[in-house]
Protein backbone atom coordinates (compact mmCIF):
# COMPACT_ATOMS: atom_id res chain seq x y z
CA UNK A 1 0.00 0.00 0.00
CA UNK A 2 1.31 3.46 -0.86
CA UNK A 3 2.33 5.64 2.02
CA UNK A 4 -0.28 8.12 3.16
CA UNK A 5 1.09 11.65 2.92
CA UNK A 6 1.37 13.72 6.07
CA UNK A 7 -1.66 15.82 5.17
CA UNK A 8 -3.88 12.72 5.38
CA UNK A 9 -3.46 12.48 9.15
CA UNK A 10 -3.78 16.18 9.87
CA UNK A 11 -6.80 16.51 7.59
CA UNK A 12 -8.41 13.52 9.30
CA UNK A 13 -7.86 15.11 12.72
CA UNK A 14 -9.50 18.32 11.51
CA UNK A 15 -12.44 16.36 10.12
CA UNK A 16 -12.86 14.56 13.45
CA UNK A 17 -12.83 17.87 15.31
CA UNK A 18 -15.42 19.20 12.85
CA UNK A 19 -17.71 16.29 13.71
CA UNK A 20 -17.34 17.13 17.40
CA UNK A 21 -18.34 20.71 16.68
CA UNK A 22 -21.35 19.56 14.66
CA UNK A 23 -22.42 17.26 17.50
CA UNK A 24 -21.95 19.99 20.12
CA UNK A 25 -23.93 22.52 18.10
CA UNK A 26 -26.73 19.99 17.56
CA UNK A 27 -26.84 19.13 21.28
CA UNK A 28 -26.97 22.83 22.15
CA UNK A 29 -29.82 23.40 19.70
CA UNK A 30 -31.76 20.45 21.12
CA UNK A 31 -31.29 21.54 24.73
CA UNK A 32 -32.00 25.23 24.17
CA UNK A 33 -35.16 24.40 22.21
CA UNK A 34 -36.06 21.28 24.14
CA UNK A 35 -38.98 19.16 23.00
CA UNK A 36 -38.92 15.79 24.79
CA UNK A 37 -41.46 14.37 22.34
CA UNK A 38 -39.02 14.82 19.43
CA UNK A 39 -35.99 13.35 21.14
CA UNK A 40 -35.90 10.17 19.05
CA UNK A 41 -35.68 12.24 15.89
CA UNK A 42 -32.76 14.14 17.43
CA UNK A 43 -31.04 10.88 18.38
CA UNK A 44 -31.12 9.71 14.77
CA UNK A 45 -29.58 12.98 13.59
CA UNK A 46 -26.88 12.79 16.25
CA UNK A 47 -26.09 9.19 15.40
CA UNK A 48 -25.38 10.12 11.79
CA UNK A 49 -22.71 12.54 13.01
CA UNK A 50 -21.30 9.98 15.44
CA UNK A 51 -21.17 7.31 12.71
CA UNK A 52 -19.32 9.65 10.36
CA UNK A 53 -16.84 10.38 13.16
CA UNK A 54 -16.35 6.65 13.71
CA UNK A 55 -15.67 6.15 10.01
CA UNK A 56 -13.00 8.85 10.09
CA UNK A 57 -11.41 7.28 13.16
CA UNK A 58 -11.29 3.91 11.39
CA UNK A 59 -9.71 5.50 8.29
CA UNK A 60 -6.80 6.65 10.43
CA UNK A 61 -6.54 3.31 12.24
CA UNK A 62 -6.46 1.44 8.93
CA UNK A 63 -3.76 3.74 7.58
CA UNK A 64 -1.61 3.16 10.66
CA UNK A 65 -1.70 -0.61 10.20
CA UNK A 66 0.32 -0.42 6.99
CA UNK A 67 2.20 2.84 7.51
CA UNK A 68 5.99 2.64 7.59
CA UNK A 69 6.53 6.35 8.12
CA UNK A 70 4.21 8.78 9.89
CA UNK A 71 4.55 12.56 10.45
CA UNK A 72 4.52 12.07 14.23
CA UNK A 73 4.87 8.93 16.33
CA UNK A 74 2.20 6.37 15.51
CA UNK A 75 1.32 6.00 19.20
CA UNK A 76 0.58 9.73 19.38
CA UNK A 77 -1.55 9.52 16.25
CA UNK A 78 -3.53 6.63 17.75
CA UNK A 79 -4.08 8.40 21.08
CA UNK A 80 -5.13 11.70 19.48
CA UNK A 81 -7.38 9.88 17.03
CA UNK A 82 -9.12 8.08 19.90
CA UNK A 83 -9.58 11.19 22.04
CA UNK A 84 -11.06 13.16 19.16
CA UNK A 85 -13.59 10.43 18.49
CA UNK A 86 -14.42 10.14 22.18
CA UNK A 87 -15.43 13.82 22.34
CA UNK A 88 -18.19 13.10 19.82
CA UNK A 89 -19.14 9.89 21.63
CA UNK A 90 -19.52 11.75 24.93
CA UNK A 91 -21.70 14.42 23.32
CA UNK A 92 -23.96 11.72 21.92
CA UNK A 93 -23.96 10.21 25.42
CA UNK A 94 -25.53 13.38 26.84
CA UNK A 95 -28.41 13.10 24.40
CA UNK A 96 -28.85 9.44 25.26
CA UNK A 97 -29.17 10.35 28.95
CA UNK A 98 -31.88 12.88 28.16
CA UNK A 99 -33.73 10.10 26.35
CA UNK A 100 -33.03 7.12 28.63
CA UNK A 101 -33.95 9.02 31.76
CA UNK A 102 -37.03 10.59 30.16
CA UNK A 103 -36.03 14.13 31.08
CA UNK A 104 -38.95 16.45 30.38
CA UNK A 105 -37.44 19.84 31.18
CA UNK A 106 -33.91 21.25 30.91
CA UNK A 107 -32.38 22.85 33.98
CA UNK A 108 -30.83 26.32 33.42
CA UNK A 109 -27.35 25.30 34.59
CA UNK A 110 -27.39 22.45 32.04
CA UNK A 111 -27.75 25.08 29.33
CA UNK A 112 -24.69 26.86 30.70
CA UNK A 113 -22.81 23.58 30.59
CA UNK A 114 -23.76 22.75 27.01
CA UNK A 115 -22.65 26.24 25.98
CA UNK A 116 -19.31 25.36 27.60
CA UNK A 117 -19.17 22.18 25.53
CA UNK A 118 -19.68 24.20 22.35
CA UNK A 119 -16.89 26.60 23.38
CA UNK A 120 -14.60 23.70 24.14
CA UNK A 121 -15.21 22.00 20.80
CA UNK A 122 -14.78 25.20 18.81
CA UNK A 123 -11.47 25.95 20.54
CA UNK A 124 -10.39 22.33 20.07
CA UNK A 125 -11.12 22.62 16.35
CA UNK A 126 -8.96 25.71 16.07
CA UNK A 127 -6.18 23.97 18.00
CA UNK A 128 -6.28 20.87 15.82
CA UNK A 129 -6.08 23.09 12.75
CA UNK A 130 -2.72 24.40 13.99
CA UNK A 131 -1.14 20.96 14.42
CA UNK A 132 0.05 20.50 10.83
CA UNK A 133 2.21 23.64 11.19
CA UNK A 134 3.02 23.24 14.88
CA UNK A 135 6.65 24.30 14.47
CA UNK A 136 5.59 27.64 13.01
CA UNK A 137 2.26 28.19 14.71
CA UNK A 138 1.88 31.32 16.83
CA UNK A 139 -1.54 30.29 18.14
CA UNK A 140 -1.24 26.63 19.07
CA UNK A 141 -0.06 27.20 22.62
CA UNK A 142 -2.69 29.91 23.09
CA UNK A 143 -5.45 27.43 22.22
CA UNK A 144 -4.03 24.81 24.59
CA UNK A 145 -4.14 27.32 27.44
CA UNK A 146 -7.62 28.45 26.41
CA UNK A 147 -8.92 24.87 26.49
CA UNK A 148 -7.37 24.30 29.91
CA UNK A 149 -9.18 27.42 31.11
CA UNK A 150 -12.51 26.27 29.61
CA UNK A 151 -12.12 22.93 31.38
CA UNK A 152 -11.51 24.67 34.71
CA UNK A 153 -14.62 26.81 34.19
CA UNK A 154 -16.62 23.70 33.29
CA UNK A 155 -15.41 21.96 36.46
CA UNK A 156 -16.52 24.90 38.58
CA UNK A 157 -19.91 25.01 36.86
CA UNK A 158 -20.29 21.24 37.30
CA UNK A 159 -19.59 21.44 41.02
CA UNK A 160 -22.04 24.34 41.43
CA UNK A 161 -24.77 22.52 39.48
CA UNK A 162 -24.28 19.27 41.38
CA UNK A 163 -24.31 21.07 44.73
CA UNK A 164 -27.55 22.84 43.85
CA UNK A 165 -29.08 19.60 42.60
CA UNK A 166 -28.29 17.68 45.77
CA UNK A 167 -29.26 20.46 48.19
CA UNK A 168 -32.47 21.73 46.62
CA UNK A 169 -34.04 18.75 44.88
CA UNK A 170 -36.05 16.31 46.98
CA UNK A 171 -37.04 13.88 44.23
CA UNK A 172 -34.44 11.05 44.17
CA UNK A 173 -35.27 10.15 40.56
CA UNK A 174 -34.57 13.70 39.41
CA UNK A 175 -31.34 13.75 41.40
CA UNK A 176 -30.20 10.49 39.81
CA UNK A 177 -31.08 11.45 36.25
CA UNK A 178 -29.48 14.88 36.40
CA UNK A 179 -26.43 13.55 38.20
CA UNK A 180 -25.80 11.40 35.12
CA UNK A 181 -26.51 14.17 32.64
CA UNK A 182 -24.30 16.72 34.36
CA UNK A 183 -21.50 14.16 34.52
CA UNK A 184 -21.68 13.45 30.80
CA UNK A 185 -21.69 17.15 29.98
CA UNK A 186 -18.56 17.55 32.06
CA UNK A 187 -16.93 14.52 30.36
CA UNK A 188 -17.31 16.28 27.00
CA UNK A 189 -15.12 19.18 28.09
CA UNK A 190 -12.71 16.83 29.85
CA UNK A 191 -12.02 15.05 26.58
CA UNK A 192 -11.52 18.34 24.76
CA UNK A 193 -8.79 19.01 27.31
CA UNK A 194 -7.35 15.51 26.74
CA UNK A 195 -7.01 16.45 23.07
CA UNK A 196 -5.25 19.68 24.04
CA UNK A 197 -2.87 17.92 26.43
CA UNK A 198 -2.05 15.27 23.82
CA UNK A 199 -1.25 17.90 21.21
CA UNK A 200 0.83 19.80 23.75
CA UNK A 201 2.83 16.63 24.44
CA UNK A 202 3.28 15.98 20.72
CA UNK A 203 4.67 19.46 20.20
CA UNK A 204 7.08 19.14 23.12
CA UNK A 205 8.35 15.75 21.91
CA UNK A 206 8.92 16.98 18.37
CA UNK A 207 10.34 20.45 19.02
Amino acid sequence: MARKNDAFYFDAFCASADFSCQAAQLLSKIMHNFDPDRIEEAINEMHEIEQAADDKKHDVQNALVTAFVTPIEREDIAVLNDYLDTVTDRIEGVLHRLYFDNIREIRPDALEMVDMVVRGCETMRRLVGELAQYKKSKNLRKYVVELNSIEEDADALYMKAMRKLHTTCTDPIVVFTWHETYSFLEYCVDYCEHVADTIDNIVMKNS
